[in-house]
């Protein structure tokens, strides 16, 4: 994701809803922001941090939204020390964000004093140096789109168990969807295709397709479509083509 300033926010508790209604589907590729409501945004990533931690067992949260031309911009962190993992992770350019984001897949790591850490070796001695002893990284995908990550860290060691990483997941996927829409609706909520100009068929036609293969709605179509264009440098129109030719495919994986 492409941001025109790097916005990085301690996230407090108990804000107001983000509106992170599960969406009706899943899967991802990228975007670009423009953020000026950074109140808006304190208050949305406090919520969003919040959700994990009062969910599962887990200690604090950081979110972070990427592209492959930027790589990534932290959004918000419950807390410093969660804020502290992400930016180690940036600075050193390794840790286990970095691998969520390029296999679509949650790293664990349950154990992290006694583990081996040979695809970080540098963020896994910096760890030692901090309070965390378990760490869970999901990624944030929809579809054909990378959106970005979320980093959980808990202060006691131990795996998170089934119920608790169907959780994770559910509320990775809201995120998802969340995070698309705060980057990509206008002010005007009440008009999802407000600032889109979706007149040409094409566009229209691979709405369509692009809704049977997700099974979700219009508005949510197009809100793929136009942040898969973002993510690729495309038009809008670029993209749909890219659909009705059947290049691009944002069924569920």
């Amino acid at each position: 994701m492409i941001f025109p300033s790097t916005v990085r926010t301690v996230c407090g508790k108990g804000e107001e809803d983000a509106g992170l209604a599960l969406p009706s589907t899943t899967p991802g590729r990228v975007m670009h922001m423009t953020v000026d409501k950074s109140s808006g945004l304190d208050r949305w990533c406090s919520t969003l941090c919040t959700s994990f931690i009062e969910a599962i067992p887990v200690s604090g949260a950081a979110l972070s939204a990427f592209s492959g031309s930027a790589q990534e911009t932290m959004l918000g962190a419950s807390d410093e020390l969660a804020a502290t993992l992400d930016e180690l992770q940036f600075d050193l350019g390794e840790g286990p964000r970095w691998e969520a984001a390029r296999s679509r897949m949650p790293v664990l790591l349950p154990y992290v004093r006694s583990m081996a850490h040979e695809k970080w070796p540098v963020f896994g001695k910096a760890l030692t140096g901090t309070d965390v002893q378990a760490l869970f990284v999901l990624p944030l995908i929809i579809g054909a789109l990378d959106v970005g990550v979320v980093e959980l860290y808990r202060t006691t060691p131990g795996e998170l168990n089934h119920s608790e990483m169907t959780t994770a997941r559910a509320l990775a996927d809201a995120a998802a969807w969340s995070l698309l829409r705060h980057i990509l609706v206008p002010d005007d909520e009440d008009n999802p295709e407000a600032g889109l100009t979706p007149s040409r068929r094409e566009i229209h036609q691979a709405t369509g397709m692009v809704l049977a293969q997700t099974g979700g709605t219009a508005a949510d179509a197009l809100l793929l479509l136009r942040g898969h264009a973002f993510a690729n440098g495309q038009t809008v129109r670029e993209t749909s083509s890219d659909v009705l030719d059947r290049r691009l495919d944002f069924s569920p994986l």
